[in-house]
């Protein structure tokens, strides 16, 4: 029987490839997904240990806000320089040394532009301690006056900057002119640590200019006297200096920024996985469809084999034989493929994050282990029913006809909306808010549900809509074939057309979300925001961008603008939790420019010590005018502030806002972030845009921006997220391509003699490609339009239960909708090649001869 099963197999190769192409993406995507991880993390770990290869200890003070919890993007907190003798004294110590590094110190490039422009690599600003085991200098010397810097090589190379030119840098203070003195390496030829940009002050400079005050530090380099003591070091300076300090072992610092990295990182592994879901889903079907098929075409010979003795369980283990053979071969294919693409993903990463060098090729035990289960287990499940159904065959079936009947659909139809029910009343539960931290799987799971539910109910749909399409393409007797054909099986062509309807309805259902969000905020803003022209640049890194304050008083001097309104922002604790608070130089202009509405109190003025709340905040805090909060800023101490007013829900000014006293003493920087101009009536947006623009060229990091403009640079977020969703559409119509170029070549088989006899009756090879394409995008389109339907069904469920979260508008993405149903009639062609020329290419005697 065995032997029976293998010749079988490997007498239909085509029937094999085909069968496995589903499961070898899945397990692609799975295993290239863990490879990825693997090979960045071990490329990080290598970075960092490098890194701080020569950090014996570090001493840092803990931030009073810090923005992500794992103090990464927080302001430094400064350390007196009474505290560097402190460290000294302790025993074990053999030196501390009190440094500047904190990061904000951005390069001003030949263009006017920040070097760089929108990369995410740190921009280091230090104090000069001299050339150590990791830092040498390769051009010049070290800085020596207050008009002085030394440069990394990365950045010189980058900005194309060059020893004895003049570059500006912006800091916490406005822009300076300084002098390149020298350009700097480390260790190991690197001209950069990971891709950072650094600029080293003399130490006076850097402490005012990244610190904010001389005299101070925000990190202690210590050096032990025997390594073999460092634990035993590190324990007594944090008994020494108390909770306050936050103190660590060069290892300990590089895990912890290894760590850091891999959790931004894993974004690119969930990615990957998302991609492996979805051709995993679509290949289920895939593989149930062709297995189903294989049984009905085997009829005869697996009767046969009945009639000769062979038991049921027999029966069921050679679908299962060829069910493993299958999966273990796309397995062991998907994982060579998935290595590949997975290390090349890694190294691509790795050298445009500064030309690292990639960790060497290795495969992680999961990475194996999950593709074994998804590409194999799968498989074998899929191939379950159709095994079953091949035990049911009767003996007596040897002498009939090969191909059985289509059974009834009462069963699926049942169950199909047994399923249809519990997955919506899944999705409605989940979507209502009472389901707490649970909400995410309720929603996921009825989502999930209702795609097998709807697969299980497209038989009963397909009859019905398959003919009415198929009309479309009944103008010829060709034609009136092909739609004939492709409602011949509602099984066979339902399942087929699933493949096509899951992948369509899951980006149909997305792109409707986005398209909702986007088309929600952006009338907000455009019905809030009353400016004419808007100040702003992109953040790319911890430091916000900033406009120069002499920029923004000719600005306001302007002859066409009425009103500015400027604004800073920075993270604050308020109560003990984190809110990103904002701040305006003109209270009174930016009540009116964004048309903050009070509700309670007042908001056209605010005084030190004041601050504004919005509706939700206060709400949610249960707060009003007149109660006072306590409020910890990223400079300064804790300190109680009092609500003046309650403004209405808008697009503008955020959750909370405080005076602009208190911003320019206690936020990360003094200087504002983004501007709102108001222009006076009649007044000429182009020329005043061009003149603004003129203003900003001490300010490289910002530009100006008409209205709608502005409010399109806010949306892009769903724009990248919309193209993410089409690269999805693509993965998952590449396997629906291959569920219906299966479907079909199985098909031709099945329909060797009766293609043989039309052939011989006159219908040319022409015309019997062009029966086969119709069959094929009648499918093909069954699948996209269902699948719209579908998708934009759900995508509007979610949607609607958003409204309470300020997504009140239903916006369904019209072109990309029409957009899928042409694909859908462009994959049935696609789809028909392969079919439609074998079966143009019959021998007409051997086809009318054929068993």
């Amino acid at each position: 029987m065995l032997r029976a099963t293998l010749k079988s197999l490997l007498s239909r190769k085509l029937r094999l490839l085909l069968s496995g192409l589903a499961v070898v993406l899945a397990v692609m995507f799975v295993s290239g997904a863990f490879v990825l991880s693997d090979t960045l993390g071990r490329t990080f770990d290598s970075l960092f240990t490098n890194a701080y290869d020569n950090t014996d200890i570090q001493v840092q003070a803990k931030p009073k806000v810090d923005v992500d919890g794992d103090g990464q993007g927080a302001v430094p907190a400064n350390i007196e320089s009474t505290v560097v003798g402190k460290v000294a004294a302790v025993p074990g110590v053999a030196k501390a040394t009190g440094l500047v590094l904190a990061e904000g110190a951005r390069v001003v490039g030949h263009n006017g532009k920040v070097v760089g422009g929108a990369s995410p690599s740190p921009r280091f600003g230090v104090n000069w301690a001299g050339e150590d085991e990791l830092m040498s200098l390769r051009e010049g010397r070290g800085p020596r006056t207050s008009g002085e810097v030394a440069i990394n090589a990365g950045l010189a190379k980058t900005g194309d900057l060059t020893v004895g030119e003049q570059v500006g840098v912006l800091t916490l203070e406005a822009k300076k002119t300084f002098t390149v003195v020298g350009i700097f390496g480390y260790t190991g030829g690197r001209d950069s640590v990971g891709g950072e940009q650094t600029v080293a002050f003399t130490e006076p400079v850097a402490q005012q200019l990244m610190l904010g005050a001389t005299g101070v530090y925000n990190v202690i380099d210590v050096k032990v006297t025997d390594e073999r003591d460092l634990t035993k070091v590190r324990d007594a300076l944090r008994t020494q200096l108390g909770a306050a300090y936050q103190v660590d072992t060069g290892e300990d610092l590089a895990k912890k920024q290894a760590d850091n990295l891999k959790q931004v990182l894993s974004f690119i592994t969930y990615i990957l996985l998302g991609f492996a879901g979805v051709a995993l889903l679509v290949g289920v079907f895939l593989i149930l469809n062709t297995f189903s098929i294989i049984v009905a075409q085997r009829t005869r010979e697996l009767a046969l084999l009945r009639a000769m003795g062979a038991s049921r369980g027999q029966m069921i283990g050679s679908v299962m034989v060829e069910a493993t053979v299958i999966g273990v071969v796309s397995w062991l294919v998907g994982l060579a493929l998935g290595v590949g693409i997975g290390w090349l993903g890694g190294f691509l990463v790795a050298k445009l994050s500064g030309d690292l060098e990639v960790a060497s090729l290795g495969v992680p035990p999961a990475a194996w282990i999950v593709s074994f289960v998804v590409g194999v287990g799968v498989t074998i499940l899929a191939a379950l029913l159709p095994a079953f159904q091949a035990s049911r065959v009767p003996p007596v079936a040897a002498m009939r006809q090969a191909n059985t009947a289509d059974r009834p659909l009462t069963r699926l139809t049942v169950a199909g909306a047994v399923l249809l029910l519990a997955g919506s009343g899944s999705l409605v539960y989940g979507l209502s808010g009472k389901a707490g931290g649970n909400t995410i799987w309720w929603v996921v799971g009825g989502v999930f549900v209702d795609f097998i539910a709807v697969a299980l109910l497209t038989p009963l749909l397909g009859q019905p809509v398959v003919s009415l399409l198929g009309r479309l393409f009944s103008w010829s007797v060709p034609g009136k074939l092909g739609r004939l054909n492709s409602g011949r099986n509602p099984r066979r062509t339902a399942i087929t057309a699933a493949a096509m309807m899951i992948s369509i309805a899951l980006v149909t259902g997305i792109s409707t979300i986005f398209s909702s969000v986007d088309e929600s905020i952006g009338k907000v803003l455009d019905k809030q925001i009353q400016a004419d022209l808007i100040i702003a640049g992109q953040q790319t890194s911890a430091i916000p961008p900033s406009i120069d304050p002499a920029a923004l008083r000719q600005v306001r001097a302007m002859p066409a603008v009425d009103a500015v309104a400027a604004e800073a922002y920075d993270a604050v604790l308020v109560d003990g939790k984190q809110r990103f608070v904002g701040a305006f130089d003109d209270q009174a202009a930016a009540s009116r420019v964004l048309r903050l509405k009070a509700t309670n109190g007042r908001v056209d003025r605010l005084g030190a010590g004041e601050l504004l709340i919005d509706e939700s905040t206060a709400k949610d805090r249960k707060w009003k005018a007149g109660d006072t909060v306590a409020a910890q800023l990223s400079r300064g101490e804790p300190r109680q502030f009092r609500i003046t007013g309650v403004f209405a829900n808008s697009g503008g000014g955020g959750g909370m806002i405080m005076s602009w006293q208190d911003a320019t003493t206690g936020f990360r920087t003094a200087t504002a972030t983004q501007a709102f101009v108001k222009l006076r009536p009649g007044a000429d947006a182009t020329s005043a845009k061009r003149d603004i623009d003129m203003v900003l060229k001490d300010s490289p990091e910002v530009n100006v921006s008409t209205r709608s403009e502005w409010i399109g640079n806010q949306l892009k977020i769903f724009t990248f997220a919309l193209f993410m969703v089409q690269v999805l559409l693509f993965v998952a119509m590449l396997i629906a391509i291959l569920g219906i170029i299966n479907t079909l070549v199985l098909s031709v088989l099945e329909r060797t003699r009766e293609l043989g006899m039309l052939r011989a009756i006159g219908l040319r090879r022409g015309r019997t490609m062009w029966m086969i394409t119709v069959e094929s995008v009648v499918i093909s389109l069954f699948g996209a339009l269902l699948g719209i339907t579908v998708g934009a069904g759900l995508g509007a469920a979610v949607v609607r239960a958003l409204k309470d979260k300020g997504i009140t508008e239903l916006s369904l993405p019209w072109g990309l909708m029409a957009t899928y149903v042409i694909g859908g009639a462009v994959v049935g062609v696609v789809a028909a090649i392969i079919p439609a020329i074998r079966a143009a290419r019959l021998n007409v005697l051997n086809a009318i001869a054929y068993e």
